[in-house]
């Protein structure tokens, strides 16, 4: 059974390896799913129809899958789709696609880059 701290909030219909690590505070929407090995650190929160493969670390504070900032978008079923063994830091924002854009945008392996 994923490993869930007690103030996080994931809805039952979210689909979680049993692997996975979930932070304080964080918010998981019924159409999220999170690959084994993958951790999502807290105050974060991954909403709409997002994937996260295997592997990824998700920093404190992120918004993945929420819809897409553009006037054309009408909530059309669009998705966001995160490969495996990515590093997404702090404070970041993913939104999902748009059906102008083919409906998903997809990442494949992101390592954002750390200071020196």
């Amino acid at each position: 059974m994923a490993t869930i701290h007690s103030t996080a909030l994931v809805d039952p219909a979210a689909q979680l390896h049993d692997s996975v690590t979930v932070g304080p505070y964080t918010i998981i929407g019924p159409n999220v799913v999170i690959g084994a090995g993958s951790t999502v650190g807290s105050h974060c929160t991954l909403e709409g129809y997002t994937t996260l493969g295997e592997n990824n670390h998700v920093h404190s504070y992120t918004s993945l899958g929420a819809a897409p900032q553009d006037k054309k978008y009408a909530g059309e079923p669009t998705r966001l789709v995160i490969g495996k063994g990515n590093t997404i830091r702090e404070f970041c924002t993913f939104n999902a696609g748009t059906v102008n854009g083919g409906g998903a945008v997809s990442y494949t392996h992101l390592t954002l880059p750390t200071k020196a």
